[in-house]
This record gives C-alpha cells, structure tokens and sequence, in this order.
C-alpha cells in the first residue's frame, strides 16, 4: 500500500515538473520572440522603386505587430506565410476591405495604397485573436 503511494507522488512530481520546465521554457522563447520582432520591425519596411514595402510573417500570430512607415507612398503589405495552417492564415483588413485565407506556406502582396499621415492600418485574423498594426508617420 505504501509503496503504491510513493510511486504515485514520484509520478505526481515528476508530471508537476515537466509541466513547470515546458511553462519556463516557452515563457523564454516569448520573450526571444518579442525581441525578434522589435528587430525585424527596423528591417521590415523597405522603399524600393518609389514603393513602400511592409513585410509581415503570419505563423502563429503576426510578426512584428507594429510596423511605422512613411506616409504618401504607394504602398504594398507582403505577407508571409511558412507552413502556417492556424487562426493567422485568415486575414481581414477591414480598412482597406480585405479578407482572405492565404496559402499556407507562400506570400500574399496586397495594395494598401498611399496612406497619409496618421492612419493606422489594422490587421487581424478572422477570430480577432491575433493581429498586427502599420502606423503611418
């Protein structure tokens, strides 16, 4: 009878431990990913041929969440996606009347046109549990 408990209490703890060590574990990689997107959030935005170029990864979210470009520029919003089959392949702009599923793995270009100085274009999926934000500055 004892015995039977002490090893119900080891697997107990061993379950609580594992539990503990995978909630760590991810809790580290949020914070690495909230560090990659402020990085990519410098690099994601390119003016090239006259064009604004705001490149965004849908995977699990979207990265960055906040994009700042430059106002009356022809814009265009490419979406990337890499094997991505949750919520976030579902994208609705409602600002500019856009809704679709993307491929899953693939980029999607969408016009946005030459927003002017403090717009805000959301992004979201089709749930609203994800979403991403271009200010225009």
């Amino acid at each position: 009878m004892q015995k039977s408990i002490i090893i119900s209490i080891i697997i107990s703890l061993s379950i609580i431990g594992a539990a503990y060590y995978y909630s760590s574990d991810k809790t580290s990689d949020v914070g690495d990913n909230v560090s990659k997107s402020f990085d990519q959030q410098a690099s994601n935005v390119e003016i090239k041929d006259g064009i604004q170029y705001v490149t965004i990864l849908a995977k699990g979210g979207y990265s960055p969440r906040v994009s700042k470009i430059e106002p009356n520029i022809p814009t265009k919003l490419i979406v990337k996606t890499d094997n991505t089959y949750d919520c976030s392949s579902s994208l609705v702009i409602r600002s500019i009347g856009y809704r679709k599923i993307l491929q899953p793995s693939g980029e999607e270009i969408i016009d946005i046109g030459s927003p002017e100085s403090g717009t805000k274009i959301s992004g979201t999926c089709s749930m609203g549990m994800y979403n991403f934000r271009i200010d225009v500055d």
